[in-house]
C-alpha cells in the first residue's frame, strides 16, 4: 500500500475517533431524567427515594467510585465485615444530615485509607532514599497509614454529627418561638410548620422539612413527629417532637408547649455556658501565670538589678 493510502486510513480512523468523542460529549451534556424530575419532588425525603432518582454526587470519593467501582466496593465490603456496626453508621449518617448509604460511607473510608497509605508510602520512600528504615518497618507503617485513614474518616463522621447537633441546639429556641407565634396567630400546626420551614434555613429546618414532606405524602402528623423523635440524637429535640404529638392528641395548647420548650432550651444553654466557663477557669489562668506574671516581674526587677550592677564597685 502506498503512503497516500496509509495516510487516508489514518485520517479516517482519527476522524472516526473525534466523531465518537464528540457524540459522547453531547450525550454527557444532555440533562438526566433525575435532574429534570427532582426539582418537582424536592419536598420528598431524599433517603426515601430510589437510588436511580437521586442526584449524582460530585465528590472526589464518588468519582473514584465511578472509575474503580468494583474494586472499591469489594474493599468496602471487607471493611464492613471487619468493622461491622452498620446500624450505628446508618444512624450517625442520618444524624449528620448526610444523604449517603452505609456502602457509600465504607467506600469513602477505603478512599481515605488509600490516601493515608499513599502519604505513608511516600514518606517511607523518602526515608529509604536517605538510607533510613528497612522494608519490614516501611510495610508496617503503610498498613498503619491505611488503617489510620479508615479510622480518621469514622472520626470525621462523629465530628460532623456533633457539629450538626450543636447547630440544631443553636437554632431550636428561635424555631420553637416562630412555631409558637404562628400557632398563636391562628394557623394550624401544618401551616405553621410550612411557614417556618420556608422562612428559616439550617439543620433543624431541614429536619422539619422532612417531617413536612412526610405529612404531605399522607403520613399522620403525630406519626411524622414520632419518627423525628426516634431518629434524632438530641433529647431536647425528641422532647419537642413528643410534646407536639402529645399536645395534638390531648388538645393541650400547642403555643404554650412550644414557648415552654424554647425557654427550657435557653435555660439549658445558659447552664451549659456557666459550667463550661467554670471548667475553663483554670485554663484561663495558665497564660496569666506562665506568661503575663513573669514578664511583669521582669519589668519590675530588671531595672533595679541593672542599677545595682552599675553602682557596685
Amino acid at each position: 500500500m502506498s503512503t497516500a493510502v496509509w495516510g487516508g486510513v489514518l485520517g479516517g480512523v482519527a476522524a472516526l475517533g473525534v466523531l465518537v468523542v464528540a457524540l459522547r460529549i453531547v450525550a454527557l451534556r444532555r440533562p438526566q431524567l433525575s435532574v429534570r424530575v427532582l426539582p418537582y419532588l424536592r419536598d420528598l425525603p431524599q433517603r426515601d427515594q430510589q437510588p436511580a432518582l437521586r442526584p449524582t454526587a460530585s465528590s472526589p470519593a464518588s468519582a473514584a467510585a465511578g472509575i474503580f467501582g468494583p474494586v472499591l466496593r469489594s474493599a468496602a465490603d471487607v471493611v464492613e465485615r471487619v468493622l461491622g456496626g452498620s446500624s450505628s453508621v446508618r444512624r450517625r449518617l442520618q444524624r449528620a444530615g448526610l444523604d449517603r448509604s452505609v456502602q457509600d460511607f465504607r467506600t469513602e473510608q477505603v478512599v481515605w485509607g488509600l490516601i493515608g497509605f499513599g502519604v505513608t508510602a511516600a514518606i517511607v520512600l523518602l526515608r529509604a532514599l536517605g538510607g533510613a528504615g528497612d522494608v519490614g518497618s516501611g510495610a508496617v507503617l503503610c498498613v498503619l497509614g491505611f488503617v489510620g485513614g479508615i479510622l480518621l474518616r469514622d472520626n470525621r463522621l462523629s465530628t460532623q454529627v456533633r457539629d450538626r447537633e450543636r447547630q440544631v441546639l443553636t437554632e431550636f429556641p428561635t424555631v420553637a418561638e416562630l412555631l409558637a407565634l404562628s400557632v398563636a396567630a391562628g394557623e394550624s400546626p401544618v401551616s405553621a410548620l410550612d411557614r417556618v420551614v420556608r422562612r428559616s434555613h439550617g439543620a433543624l429546618s431541614e429536619d422539619l422539612a422532612q417531617v413536612l414532606a412526610r405529612i404531605r405524602t399522607g403520613e399522620p402528623v403525630a406519626a411524622a413527629f414520632e419518627t423525628l423523635a426516634r431518629s434524632t440524637g438530641l433529647p431536647i429535640v425528641a422532647r419537642f417532637a413528643t410534646g407536639i404529638t402529645v399536645a395534638m392528641e390531648r388538645g393541650t395548647p400547642l403555643a404554650d408547649v412550644l414557648h415552654a420548650q424554647a425557654a427550657d432550651v435557653r435555660e439549658a444553654g445558659r447552664r451549659l455556658l456557666i459550667e463550661t466557663a467554670a471548667r475553663k477557669e483554670i485554663a484561663m489562668m495558665a497564660p496569666v501565670v506562665f506568661f503575663v506574671l513573669p514578664v511583669t516581674i521582669l519589668f519590675a526587677f530588671y531595672p533595679g538589678v541593672l542599677g545595682l550592677r552599675l553602682t557596685t564597685p
